[in-house]
């Protein structure tokens, strides 16, 4: 055995948070691909889905989990189990806040969770570019004074600050293990998934109020090659017939833009041209039908 795989170092992190702090743009930041949508928009991550960065000295299985909010549906309440579930299944966890964020109840809320988990805790203070440094002190204090952390690493997961310094730490703090995925593997998802999410984030950027909340999308096919174009074809669900004419638009405008910024993010990741097509159908109260949830990838017995 030579000396990098004797000293080689491996382990599953998770990204633990509110919604809306940051955990996908960090884990996009990390594995250096998007393999997590990202919005400004809540509850914008809505499964667990692992990100794994790997180099000559450790492998990194990065969980971004969904967001920690009060249940109102079945939707939510798995998003939660999903999120805490990881608790118990890591060497490590990032608990991410928002330096601009004041602490609030959801905050605490989580704290108080993992005062009772052995898993050592990691603080990371995001966004730091959206305050003046003087206030970092007063921000820091605010959650060590709730629970003692193994570290604290204020970092901006967009720009790139000292996300390099956080990693460096997470590596030497992992056990000596192997590679749990191939090296050029960046995530454990079919890359069905990841194209539903992007056609999904592209709804999320174009529309507002409940729409976001009320958008599933389901992948029908892509497995068909026409005139040189992988063929993709999905159905953009909606609780009501209001929401199904938003996300249509008038003369169908904006469903063709969501087609552009979709198909534009899909092209990045198959590497290929596409055509896309996509269709808007209403789901009443899908949130809490359990059927159509496992349709669209949500295990409501996994946590169970």
């Amino acid at each position: 055995m030579t000396e990098t795989q004797s000293t080689f170092h491996s382990g599953f992190v998770a990204i633990l948070g509110r919604p809306n702090v940051g955990k996908s743009t960090l884990m996009n930041r990390v594995i250096g691909e998007k393999i997590a949508i990202m919005s400004d928009k809540a509850q914008t991550t809505r499964n667990k889905i692992n990100g794994i960065y790997t180099d000559q000295t450790a492998q990194i299985v990065f969980v971004d989990t969904p967001g920690i909010h009060k249940p109102k549906n079945d939707l939510d309440a798995y998003m939660d189990d999903a999120a805490l579930s990881t608790l118990k299944e890591v060497d490590a966890i990032l608990f991410m806040v928002a330096a601009d964020d004041k602490i609030g109840p959801g905050d605490k809320y989580i704290m108080n969770l993992l005062k009772d988990v052995k898993t050592p805790v990691y603080l990371v203070i995001n966004k730091i570019d959206l305050v003046h440094p003087d206030q970092l002190p007063d921000i820091l204090h605010g959650y060590t004074e709730i629970l003692n952390f193994e570290d604290v690493f204020p970092i901006s997961a967009t720009l790139g600050n000292n996300v390099d310094t956080l990693l460096a730490n997470l590596k030497t703090h992992l056990p000596v293990g192997p590679k749990y995925y191939p090296e050029d593997q960046l995530t454990d998802h079919p890359e069905y998934f990841i194209v539903a999410e992007l056609i999904r984030e592209a709804v999320l950027h174009l529309t507002r109020d409940e729409i976001p909340h009320s958008v599933a999308v389901i992948l029908e096919s892509m497995n068909q090659r026409l005139n040189n174009k992988l063929q993709v074809e999905a159905t953009i669900y909606v609780e009501r017939d209001s929401q199904k004419g938003i996300v249509i638009g008038k003369g169908g405008k904006m469903l063709k833009q969501i087609g552009i910024n979709a198909r534009r993010e899909i092209e990045t990741l198959v590497g290929e041209k596409i055509n896309l097509k996509l269709w808007v159908k209403v789901q009443k109260n899908w949130r809490d039908d359990p059927l159509f949830l496992q349709r669209s990838g949500y295990n409501l017995k996994e946590f169970k």
